[in-house]
């Protein structure tokens, strides 16, 4: 390790680039690590962890062993930040998990229902009345890939709508809406 940190040395802003780029990469691990324990991937975040402590090892080796030079120190903290909005960026693409989506509907309640469920999402209604008197109120449990298009279906139904969104920790259900178009398979030995 000592040889390779001397030859990056060697090279004039070599080792505080690869610095940088190791803390982007092991915080970006480690961003998505504890996203995903919070969604209860225990298996997946424990794989991560490995190698991001691996990564951050060879950075701290790089960083300790120069320290009196200030650009290695300014590259550290560099690699830090932009590891945390890389490692953002990637979970967000990633989209793990289930969320709630819960809307209330003056008016519309019972036409948001009756789409959402012609277009295969589990739609649960309460009945339920607000200041103004009865209100359609729903929950609706999908994966997060799918939350924008729910979302959309129902402020296009109803702009005026309340809708809150929600992260499910853990869930018995497979997914309501994947079952009804005929790929429930896929869902069953997804989650194994």
């Amino acid at each position: 390790m000592e040889e390779f940190l001397s030859r990056l040395d060697s090279v004039p802003f070599l080792l505080p680039l690869a610095i940088a780029c190791l803390r982007i990469i092991d915080v970006s691990i480690g961003t998505v690590r504890m996203i995903l324990v919070i969604r209860g991937r225990r298996l997946f975040a424990a794989v991560l962890g490995f190698f991001e402590v691996i990564v951050w090892l060879t950075a701290i080796t790089g960083i300790l062993s120069h320290i009196t030079d200030w650009i290695n120190v300014v590259a550290y903290g560099v690699g830090f930040a932009l590891g945390n909005v890389v490692g953002i960026y990637i979970e967000g693409k990633m989209a793990v998990g289930q969320q709630v989506i819960r809307f209330i509907s003056t008016e519309h309640g019972d036409r948001i229902i009756r789409i959402l469920r012609s277009k295969g999402y589990g739609v649960t209604e309460v009945v339920a009345s607000g200041r103004e008197g009865p209100v359609g109120l729903g929950f609706v449990i999908v994966a997060r890939k799918k939350v924008p298009g729910v979302v959309g279906t129902i402020s296009g139904i109803d702009p005026a709508a309340v809708v809150t969104v929600g992260d499910v920790r853990q869930s018995n259900i497979v997914e309501y809406h994947s079952m009804v178009g005929g790929n429930w398979w896929r869902m069953f030995f997804k989650k194994k």
